[in-house]
């Protein structure tokens, strides 16, 4: 996504602007979810089990012994399914953000796009509000999917299974639980993503040209960077959110017990568990969220 889009009063421009925006972030999701799956399925598995595993790579090991390459695939459906349009919600509201900053500049006639570090920080916070209202039911079946197969039967046939079980047991209310911790990741976690993103561009920008301009490499690399910036903050608020949403109903009260209860059973280091995994997902992935973003942006953008 450009930070050099003109700043248009004429309301079909602005539109259009945001159904790119859509659509780019959509596609950006795909390509995270092909990339990062496996490393995602590990992370989860860690951070819910105690003693299974000795350390990232472990992992990996047990599962495909297990359940084959393939097994490393578990529960992709879901997030194949939810975030492609999460993505592109994302990308939606951090264009709108950006739009409530240029608003909320005192001087109407600036024609400057070009955030500052406030604003940029701003709007990738504000991307993680709408965001988190699709994000954070789609987590809470990702995980309960993700953590099948480490013993005993599977208790769920699939995505559609599990959101049927979920209000059965405890309505609304259990299919949304972690909605809390997937915001306290989120927010800060979107903003430096999306700042970090916007920084590494702008030095690697060459003298004279424009940022959308960047080299395939270049692209591959800022949005990599970006992903680490986001999980070197994120991984704290993110265990509690997969042990909330992966824990029988009442074992925690909330986001509050569920800190209390891990730090006093696991200690401090708990707060880091798939540390491992969510870094070595966290290039790869999000390299290929902005290519993918960029390319379909620039494919749009020639066609309208």
């Amino acid at each position: 996504m450009s930070d050099t889009e003109p700043v248009v009063a004429d309301v079909q421009s602005s539109t259009a602007s945001s159904v790119k925006s859509f659509l780019s972030g959509g596609f950006g999701g795909m390509a995270a979810v092909l990339v990062g799956q496996p490393f995602d399925l590990v992370k989860v598995r860690l951070q819910t089990s105690e003693g299974v595993y000795k350390n990232t790579f472990d992992c990996f090991k047990q599962i495909i012994k297990k359940d084959g390459v393939l097994g490393l695939y578990r529960g992709m459906s879901a997030p194949l399914a939810s975030i492609t349009p999460i993505f592109a919600v994302s990308f939606w509201s951090y264009d709108l953000g950006k739009k409530i900053c240029y608003a909320a500049r005192t001087d109407k006639s600036s024609t400057d796009t070009h955030l500052t570090l406030a604003e940029t920080t701003f709007a990738g916070a504000f991307s993680a509000f709408p965001t988190t209202l699709f994000m954070a039911p789609s987590e809470r079946v990702k995980v309960l999917m993700q953590i099948q197969g480490q013993g005993g039967e599977a208790k769920y046939k699939g995505p559609v299974d599990v959101v049927r079980q979920l209000y059965k047991e405890g309505g609304i209310r259990s299919i949304f639980r972690g909605t809390g911790a997937t915001l306290l990741r989120d927010s800060p976690g979107s903003a430096a993503y999306f700042v970090a993103y916007e920084l590494v561009k702008k030095q690697l920008t060459p003298a004279g040209s424009r940022p959308e301009d960047l080299s395939f490499g270049a692209v591959l690399f800022a949005g990599g960077m970006a992903g680490v910036a986001m999980w070197t903050i994120a991984i704290p608020p993110d265990v509690l959110k997969s042990r909330l949403q992966s824990a029988p109903a009442g074992t925690y009260t909330g986001l509050g017990d569920c800190l209390k209860k891990t730090l006093k059973t696991d200690g401090p280091t708990a707060l880091f568990k798939g540390l491992g995994p969510a870094m070595l997902r966290a290039f790869p992935a999000n390299a290929a969220t902005f290519l993918g973003v960029e390319y379909s942006m620039k494919a749009m953008n020639a066609l309208f």
